[in-house]
């Protein structure tokens, strides 16, 4: 069973993007905007308080009718966050994300913020788990000597290539 360092370890990019509590929703948006992520973890100094998303920014700020310019992060954020250590395993993490409804998990160990996973970071995670198993599937049945093309609809090259390729 996979643990969340092991995911994170295929992550090609481990940057976790934070803000400051006081800091304006203006400035999270942007924040959001210029890094491409979906969710910042809120802090004050070095300890985790909670979470900001777009969802957060969507539901407080516009659907209230707020300015995001004189609004603080503190005021949307969603707190206390949830979040998983280093140790919890995959499933885990699936679990809490879908029992909760969210979509982004901090990674705190030791009381550091060592990483964010996303739920699109569990499905690439899960997909290239059952890949595995298929291709181990495969292998045992057919032998690892068989040269006869594949038809698992999981490939991700399109079936053609893959028959041009082999016979070729």
């Amino acid at each position: 069973m996979a643990t969340v360092k092991q995911v994170l370890k295929t992550k090609s990019d481990t940057t976790v993007h934070s803000i400051d509590a006081e800091a304006s929703v203006y400035e999270a948006v942007a924040l959001m905007s210029r890094a491409e992520v979906g969710a910042l973890v809120v802090t004050v100094g070095d300890a985790v308080c909670g979470i900001v998303t777009e969802r957060d920014y969507a539901r407080k700020v516009i659907l209230q009718d707020k300015a995001s310019r004189t609004t603080t992060v503190c005021e949307i954020m969603t707190a206390p966050v949830m979040s998983a250590s280093l140790r919890t395993s995959a499933d885990e993490c699936m679990a809490l994300m879908t029992q909760h409804r969210i979509r982004h998990l901090p990674v705190i160990e030791g009381g550091a913020l060592v990483g964010m996973i996303s739920i699109g970071d569990m499905v690439r995670h899960l997909i290239e788990e059952q890949q595995f198993a298929i291709d181990q599937l495969e292998t045992y049945v057919r032998g690892p000597d068989h040269e006869l093309p594949t038809c698992a609809l999981t490939r991700r090259s399109p079936i053609p290539q893959t028959l041009a390729a082999r016979f070729a």
